[in-house]
């Protein structure tokens, strides 16, 4: 009998760590939020202040992170975020004012970026080249997984409290999330595989992998791109700006659509976050259809499509009480539009990089475009909630970030793949 790929045993456990992260912490947030301004009195901006926190120190340690990952291998690095990660709820559980919620979450937002989406996704480009987004895509289950969770946590808060419940996030993270992390490794060679585990000699890490069209017709190259070659390329900076324009309406709707539903559609936070678990739901079938199409078709132009879905689906959200439809009926539409794009366009960002640039300097380049991309992460939650505290209501900000979401489609379209530079 075979035995099982190594790389996907990765996978299952990168998966794993990603549920953990997503049902405690990043699709959670938003219902945090809710809690919080009913406790504490807070306003929309000073807690939308704590996501972009968080985007800015991941921004920030993004190339740091990138050259660790790159020159010593992505294991240390996923065992310390969660070890931090864990430490960090803990210490949100014990704070008493605005400033203390700032440096608790700070802890937290540093072991979610260590153990999180990108030095996952940069192991298992290690270990994966015409598999590659088949196995992103998979990773990207437990992120999707993890909304369906949401239900339980905004139980667990109004049941507990917000105290209890972190510091019980805290005591899971570290329990269930430090043994997963063990499964790491650099690359295939070293527990004596091959890339793709199929049999095939492997490549070296040079190989470039198949074109973004798809598995056929791969390109040979001699080298990668060094993070210096791919900054100097249009590519880079249009798929920098079209993640970060996709992130926009990620990063909104991740803070503010459940204090949306709640305060200007009238949901309960229990039922507002039903809706959050069937937009879950609706990202496992993206998944799903990205895991079976993604290295057959051009990733660049099912992302621009993406882009488009994500556009409708939050105008759906933010007018879902001003169309003849009921207003249940709108919500759905933006759960299943925003949710099935995000869950298919999400693991292609990744996997466009490595087509184009290889993997030898991936962590870098990855790093790198995080600092732009940060822009989407930071705005969407910002602007939305400003915009909300100015106005009272989300309509003015979701509809901006909306508009943004639909040109960010064109910065996908143009980013054609680069040739590589003499020499």
């Amino acid at each position: 009998m075979k035995r099982l790929y190594y790389g996907w045993r990765m996978v299952g456990a990168g998966c794993a760590i990603q549920f953990l992260l997503s049902s405690l912490l990043l699709q959670a947030y938003g219902t945090y939020v809710a809690v919080l301004r009913d406790d504490r009195g807070w306003s929309k901006t000073e807690l939308a202040g704590a996501a972009a926190l968080h985007q800015i120190e991941a921004a920030l340690l993004g190339p740091l992170l990138g050259w660790v990952i790159d020159r010593f291998g992505p294991q240390g690095v996923i065992r310390s975020g969660v070890v931090v990660c864990g430490i960090g709820f803990m210490l949100l559980s014990q704070i008493d004012s605005l400033l203390g919620f700032y440096a608790a979450f700070l802890v937290l937002a540093m072991g979610a970026s260590f153990c999180g989406f990108f030095p996952l996704n940069v192991a298992l480009i290690h270990w994966f080249e015409r598999k590659r987004a088949r196995a992103l895509s998979s990773i990207q289950f437990g992120f999707a997984l993890g909304g369906i969770a949401v239900p339980t946590v905004a139980w667990s808060l109004g049941a507990y409290g917000w105290r209890v419940t972190a510091f019980a996030s805290g005591v899971a993270m570290l329990a269930i999330g430090l043994p997963l992390a063990r499964v790491f490794r650099r690359r295939p060679e070293d527990v004596g595989e091959r890339v793709d585990g199929d049999g095939a000699p492997a490549q070296s890490d040079g190989g470039a992998g198949p074109p973004v069209g798809g598995a056929t017709g791969a390109i040979d190259r001699p080298r990668d791109f060094t993070a210096r070659e791919a900054l100097r390329t249009p590519a880079f900076w249009l798929l920098s700006l079209g993640h970060g324009f996709a992130l926009f309406v990620v990063s909104a709707v991740n803070v503010h659509a459940v204090t949306h539903m709640k305060e200007g559609l009238g949901y309960s936070v229990e039922a507002a976050s039903l809706f959050i678990m069937l937009q879950t739901f609706s990202q496992i079938g993206g998944i799903a259809i990205g895991w079976a199409i993604g290295d057959r078709f051009d990733k660049r132009i099912l992302s621009a499509i993406c882009m488009l879905m994500h556009m409708s689906g939050l105008l759906c959200l933010t007018f879902a009480n001003a169309t003849p439809l009921p207003t249940y009926a709108m919500i759905v539409l933006y759960a299943l539009l925003h949710g099935s794009a995000w869950g298919l366009r999400g693991p292609f960002m990744q996997a466009i990089r490595a087509d184009y640039f290889g993997r030898s300097a991936i962590g870098m380049i990855l790093g790198l475009s995080f600092m732009i991309v940060v822009l989407g992460q930071i705005g969407g939650a910002m602007i939305s909630g400003v915009m909300a505290d100015a106005t009272g209501n989300y309509r003015a900000g979701f509809t901006l970030i909306a508009v943004l979401a639909g040109l960010g489609s064109v910065f996908f379209v143009l980013a054609k793949r680069p040739a590589l530079p003499a020499g």
